[in-house]
């Protein structure tokens, strides 16, 4: 097989064609540019955002203020006699489950940020 002549590519493009080329070739550096800086930004971004410290969430106004290498103390008041049979710690509240003298069961319910009782539960059968 022979291979055609490549003749036309060696005579000068036309005037119009050519400023036709020139607009392509320029539309395209420019947009390469943009696409770059877009692409850097992003990149800034990433890297800005692996470098920042995460902010640190605001503490909740119910949980508990424990200062740093202390302590928290508190009392519990429970009638003369109780027994505790369990106890559950959620957040900032504590429940207790307790055998009274009489034998019947109660569960206390206590806020330990603001120390005080916020329930009590009788526990019977029905």
């Amino acid at each position: 097989m022979s291979r055609p002549a490549i003749e036309e590519e060696d005579k000068p493009l036309d005037p119009s064609v050519e400023r036709v080329r020139r607009k392509l070739v320029r539309f395209f550096i420019i947009n390469i540019g943009l696409l770059l800086i877009a692409l850097m930004a992003v990149l800034g971004g990433v890297v800005y955002k692996s470098r920042t410290p995460e902010a640190v969430a605001p503490v909740a106004s119910g949980d508990i203020q424990v200062p740093a290498g202390g302590q928290i103390s508190g009392e519990i008041v429970l009638p003369v006699g109780a027994k505790i049979m369990s106890q559950a710690l959620s957040g900032n509240r504590i429940s207790i489950d307790a055998e009274l003298v009489d034998g019947s069961r109660t569960i206390f319910l206590y806020d330990i940020a603001e120390r005080r009782l916020i329930g009590q539960f009788q526990v019977r059968n029905k």
